[in-house]
């Protein structure tokens, strides 16, 4: 993946204002994010996958300008063709697993029937090893399962970036280590890029082939990861 963006932005709540002044390129498949809590990495990723939009720059994932402030392009996050799994999944919970999945193929305002039965809904089901539950809504679910029905949900329309935001936050620890051998199973065995944000340096060593660190709206490489990590665990 090569993903360029130089992006600007100004967000105001209350009595706080924050200054997002994003810049980052990369050809890795494997991005990852580090930074605390309000550094911006959230407002980064949605800005990437439409959901909030840079008061000015641009943005190009893969060759594809997806923003561009000057000649007003500002692709709708349907076009832009990435999954995007949110820190808390984001499930619908009057929908059931098999129709939150085939959400992400909907198109229109209406919800996927409770039997749905797309063809890559069957795949992901089975994949993610979920045939059993697809029936369940979401408060039925385990923490894992949960997970991933949203990263099946965000893989379904076969996208071409997957951005996770915090993925493993919402998980005990022992969870939270079988779910990252799995995603790295699964990003391996569909090579597909992916941009990932944490707080957690375990997520660094697992994903980070190229690691940058957000802090106050800004983002700088880290040039040695090994070196990193031992520095923020010691």
């Amino acid at each position: 993946m090569q993903i360029k963006l130089d992006i600007s932005k100004t967000l105001r709540s209350a009595q706080r204002s924050f200054q997002l002044r994003a810049r980052m390129e990369s050809d890795s498949q494997r991005i990852v994010i580090y930074g605390a809590s309000g550094a911006g990495k959230s407002q980064l990723l949605k800005a990437i996958a439409g959901l909030m939009t840079p008061d000015s720059g641009r943005i190009e994932l893969a060759g594809l300008p997806l923003f561009d402030s000057a000649t007003r392009l500002n692709l709708a996050p349907q076009q832009r063709q990435v999954g995007y799994l949110f820190q808390d999944y984001a499930l619908f919970p009057h929908l059931n697993v098999r129709q939150n999945i085939g959400f992400g193929l909907q198109r229109g305002w209406f919800n996927p029937v409770s039997n749905y039965d797309a063809e890559a809904v069957r795949y992901w089901l089975e994949a993610f090893e979920l045939d059993v539950v697809a029936q369940q809504f979401p408060h039925q679910l385990s923490g894992g399962q949960r997970q991933r029905v949203a990263l099946a949900r965000a893989l379904v329309a076969d996208p071409r970036a997957l951005l996770l935001d915090e993925p493993f936050a919402a998980l005990d620890q022992i969870l939270r280590a079988r779910m990252r051998r799995e995603l790295d199973a699964l990003q391996t065995r569909l090579a597909i890029p992916m941009i990932l944000i944490t707080h957690d340096p375990d997520d660094v060593r697992a994903f980070g082939d190229h690691v940058l660190r957000m802090d106050d709206g800004r983002i700088a490489d880290v040039e040695n990861t090994i070196e990193w990590i031992e520095q923020h665990e010691a």
